[in-house]
């Protein structure tokens, strides 16, 4: 997989709005020559923060007890430059498989 071409593609470069990449998440894609779609969910340590805000005053999450999302990567900063470095880290490392979920038709 570390050699094999791909493409990234990111959830937050389809919004009308901008998104905040110090304090946001999205969805990532990616897509290895001959077909397979991996996927997982970039978050900033301050958006984790802002979220726990957010449910303790909607009452989700026992009140901002506790936060989980499957697939997820923590980041500084939520950007293209980033999320890029990341995955090259992860395909790098051999740990990949292990963070991205494979998407199944």
């Amino acid at each position: 997989m570390t050699n094999t071409p791909y493409s990234v593609w990111i959830e937050a470069e389809q919004w009308e709005q901008l998104w905040n990449e110090d304090d946001d998440n999205t969805g990532v894609v990616v897509r290895f020559e001959g077909g397979s779609e991996w996927m997982a969910t970039f978050f900033t340590y301050q958006n984790i923060f802002s979220m726990a805000k957010k449910n303790e005053e909607t009452g989700e999450c026992l009140r901002g007890s506790y936060f989980w999302a499957s697939e997820m990567i923590l980041v500084r900063k939520v950007t293209r430059i980033d999320i890029e470095v990341v995955i090259k880290n992860l395909l790098a490392d051999g740990t990949f498989e292990s963070v991205f979920k494979l998407c199944e038709d």
